[in-house]
């Protein structure tokens, strides 16, 4: 192949960040904020601040700035319905910086947030939540809120690579980290990018389901780069499934989400016999239970034969009239519009669909991470939700936590130089990803994705069960030995089939990781449900189960107590030293 041997072009930057969402832009502004010296590099494997799912947020940010809320209230919220397996501390800095950071946000960077006649902020109500404190632009909060952020990162004069993707982290003869592998998708070249502080938010991995909400840019990895240099992962058996995904047969669209806030304004979810399900499941809060239980709920009357014929239940919020649907969802009735359905007049069907993971790198409330110089933020991180995220609770962690990390960059990068990475390390990198390329006579990637969407959506999805998650490991190595011999054809210049064969390794490495660790997890929490224990354990599971790579390559897989540092599981605060 024309070039792919010759000595790769070296890129030099002082903080280099893999993904250009909320968590990256929000990194980028606050490390130029706190050092304007410092050359910024964004690494975006589609358009910078036009890509993956922040811009694709509906129902919005959730902080505590309405009368008779608090921090507290926000703070045991996000652990009850995390089901206490959180980090405390995450879930605190996380609760805390929320209001400055909407503060932020419109005072410095311009977003214009809906506000009540008086003036105030409108914040509507999201599920598990005990206060309406969901801040929002309409049904189209992400798009404002990224909207303005890249406006903002136009000024600081980042260089911002589009259309690259992250390879592998880079690390010299003794061990320090000395940046990554890039590839250019556009002319299929690679490169070495030098960098004292690499920060990964590159968002999570739940395309790998067969009925999916991400953006497909989604496909894990960032997390599977930082398993395969060797980082702790935890809570890797969270993967959360929205309740309202579009039912649209083979269309793109199947799988959009329909924001939280149709449930929180009473939106109903009926099957089709007409029966309101959630009245037997959780009467006191019936849709706006927690994402978990509504999720399932759907999911049982599906596969009980209580579904629609196309697969789905059906979500009805055209009780509260046309005009007033079209004035709130606006952007989510056209949407039905485009699938031959209309929210705004009448039921629309909809299905459980993989959204959301929570587990994640090992991080502490600054970003950082067991290696120095590398931070992560945002989705690639675990611990902040625990097993279950709630709405709202998403673009505020990518926005809290991409800006910590940015300030962290700063603080961190006067001791550290720029390193050469080990040779080694760099032709294993580039041999990996263009092995695809150079294959002949094996199969593209298309068929294997599509297999390890249905593996992980009958074998590792709303309801999981021993047998199927054995199953599931097992089709997953064969998908991998299969995967290994993967070919594709044409120039490497702008070719999806290669770059959907690189996805595909990142998938297949969550996927596995996801399917060892709800093995080891015998219990019911949150996201997690085993049908062979259907019951929530805190005896003997409240514990992080921890993965990292083994010597052999295997992973290792380890269980840790919660530290219940500052509320315990009866909702009691503790005191603080």
């Amino acid at each position: 192949m024309p070039g792919a041997d010759a000595p790769l072009p070296v890129l030099e930057t002082d903080v280099a960040i893999i993904g250009s969402g909320g968590a990256g832009l929000m990194c980028a502004l606050h490390a130029a904020a706190a050092d304007p010296r410092l050359s910024i590099t964004i690494v975006s494997k589609g358009a910078v601040g036009r890509s993956g799912c922040t811009r694709m947020v509906q129902g919005g940010f959730n902080a505590v700035l309405g009368e008779g809320d608090s921090l507290e209230s926000h703070f045991r919220d996000t652990l009850e319905g995390g089901h206490y397996l959180n980090d405390q501390e995450l879930a605190w800095t996380l609760v805390n910086e929320a209001p400055r950071v909407i503060q932020e946000l419109e005072e410095q960077f311009g977003c214009l947030f809906d506000r009540t006649a008086t003036g105030e902020l409108d914040l509507k109500p999201f599920g598990g939540q005990s206060f309406d404190r969901t801040v929002h632009r309409a049904d189209q909060t992400g798009l404002e809120i990224m909207s303005r952020l890249r406006d903002q990162v136009f000024r600081i004069g980042a260089r911002e690579l589009e259309d690259w993707r992250a390879l592998d982290l880079l690390f010299d003869q003794h061990g320090e980290l000395s940046g990554l592998t890039v590839l250019d998708t556009r002319s299929g070249q690679a490169a070495v990018m030098l960098a004292r502080v690499v920060v990964v938010a590159t968002g999570g991995s739940a395309t790998m389901y067969r009925i999916a909400a991400p953006a497909r840019e989604k496909t894990g990895d960032g997390v599977a780069m930082c398993y395969r240099a060797g980082l702790e992962l935890r809570d890797m058996e969270m993967l959360q499934f929205h309740p309202t995904g579009l039912v649209a047969g083979t269309s793109a669209l199947t799988g959009t989400v329909l924001e939280e806030g149709l449930r929180g304004a009473g939106a109903q979810l009926r099957n089709r016999l007409g029966e309101r399900y959630m009245e037997r499941v959780d009467p006191e809060r019936l849709e706006r239970s927690t994402r978990d239980v509504v999720a399932r709920a759907s999911y049982t009357e599906i596969v009980e034969g209580r579904g629609t014929p196309a697969g789905g239940v059906l979500l009805d919020i055209s009780h509260l009239g046309a005009a007033e649907v079209e004035r709130r969802f606006g952007e989510m009735a056209a949407r039905t519009r485009l699938i031959g359905a209309d929210l705004a007049v009448g039921p629309v069907e909809v299905s459980p669909t993989a959204h959301f993971h929570m587990g994640g790198v090992v991080i502490d409330p600054d970003c950082l991470t067991s290696v120095h110089g590398l931070l992560v933020a945002g989705e690639d991180s675990g611990g902040t939700h625990g097993a279950n995220r709630l709405g709202g609770n998403g673009v505020a962690e990518s926005t809290v936590f991409g800006a910590r990390a940015g300030e962290t960059a700063a603080a961190i990068i006067g001791g550290r130089g720029l390193y050469m990475p080990e040779p080694e390390l760099v032709a294993a990198s580039v041999e990996r990803a263009y092995a695809p390329l150079r294959r002949e006579g094996g199969q593209p990637p298309f068929a294997l994705t599509d297999r390890l969407k249905d593996t992980m959506w009958v074998h590792c999805g709303l309801v999981r069960t021993r047998e199927g998650l054995l199953q599931a490991r097992e089709q997953l190595a064969e998908l991998a030995k299969e995967s290994s011999r993967v070919a594709v054809a044409g120039p490497r210049d702008a070719n999806p089939a290669w770059q959907q064969a690189i996805d595909l390794e990142s998938q297949l490495t969550v996927a596995r990781l996801i399917v060892e660790s709800a093995l080891v997890r015998e219990e019911s929490r949150g996201a997690h449900f085993r049908a062979d224990f259907p019951e929530r354990d805190d005896e003997s599971w409240l514990r992080a189960i921890v993965v990292e790579r083994g010597r052999d390559g295997e992973p290792e897989l380890t269980t840790r107590p919660v530290e219940l540092t500052r509320l315990a599981t009866g909702g009691r605060m503790l005191e603080q030293a």
